[in-house]
């Protein structure tokens, strides 16, 4: 059981407000301002340890660890230095019962580290909406000239084949097939087998025979192979192609798994780190406020009270 407060000089006002906000803001700006110096330190030091060359530097699992590390420290530092502001700050309660001191030492400490909280949240939010905002323009900026160069694009490319570059290409292509592929330039017919095989990997990833006929006809035309042979080399580069969709897929699956995974932990992390600053700001409040209630008193000759810091 912690002992009741008893200051027999202090005003009692059971009517007082128990939240002293200027101790709270206080130790809000004292936890945001050494917060902020140690993100940057600690984004100085990170990336001191990166280097661009090979097998040199901190690996990608030590950069990850020590950044956790680090939020954990910058959160426990910045809430108990805050807290412990609030607490030390706070006003002195008289006449009031231990547990009820040590709530509102506890509920200083939580508030200034809520207040700091959220006004991070705020700065973040209203930089991260900054740079979407430049990102959106630049982006419309660079749509704008993509789209213009793919306009004229299209329109070289309908000047040059009288189709153009469209999705509805391959359709196009095959209403002027005829039974034997025509002389052509080199550039149509690798448009042409490009659609085609772009359709077919589009869909189920299987060629169709009547495409893969054609394709071997245009092959043993500009090959000199015979149909078997031009067949053979249509399916072993289709095989191929096939090939590298099927892992680009997956290397981007596991690419969004492995991103999926790392905003998971990060928000894990980040979570427990709020938490012991949460837990830290709220004792050091605690302890600050115990200095605060244990300070002496002392009444001069001339009757000005200052207060001495000894500790009793």
């Amino acid at each position: 059981m912690i002992t009741s407060a008893d200051y027999p000089s202090a005003v009692s006002d059971g009517n007082r407000s128990g939240v002293s906000w200027a101790a709270i803001f206080a130790g809000a700006a004292a936890a945001a301002s050494l917060s902020l110096i140690l993100v940057i330190l600690g984004t100085g030091l990170g990336f001191a340890a990166m280097s661009p060359w090979a097998n040199e530097g901190a690996s990608a699992k030590a950069l990850g660890i020590s950044t956790i590390v680090w939020l954990l420290i910058t959160q426990i530092l910045s809430s108990g230095l805050g807290g412990y502001v609030a607490g030390r700050l706070r006003v002195k309660w008289a006449n009031l019962h231990g547990d009820e001191v040590y709530f509102r030492d506890t509920a200083h400490g939580f508030l200034s580290w809520a207040v700091s909280t959220l006004v991070a949240a705020m700065l973040i939010i209203s930089a991260a909406g900054n740079v979407i905002g430049a990102g959106a323009q630049a982006g419309a900026s660079v749509v704008g000239g993509i789209a213009s160069g793919a306009s004229a694009a299209v329109g070289a490319a309908a000047d040059n084949d009288g189709r153009g570059s469209n999705p509805m290409g391959y359709f196009v292509d095959s209403l002027f097939r005829s039974e034997g592929p025509s002389g052509v330039s080199e550039d149509a017919a690798n448009g042409v087998a490009n659609r085609i095989f772009t359709k077919a990997l589009a869909g189920d990833g299987t060629l169709n025979v009547d495409d893969r006929a054609y394709l071997a006809q245009m092959v043993a035309q500009r090959t000199r192979l015979t149909q078997a042979e031009a067949e053979a080399r249509v399916d072993q580069v289709y095989a191929q192609a096939r090939q590298a969709a099927e892992d680009a897929k997956r290397t981007a699956q596991e690419a969004a798994d492995a991103a999926a995974k790392t905003a998971a932990w990060t928000a894990l992390w980040t979570f427990i780190a709020m938490l012991c600053g949460a837990f830290f700001a709220s004792i050091a409040a605690l302890f600050g406020g115990r200095q605060r209630d244990s300070a002496r008193w002392i009444e001069t000759d001339d009757r000005r009270t200052v207060t001495n810091a000894t500790i009793r």
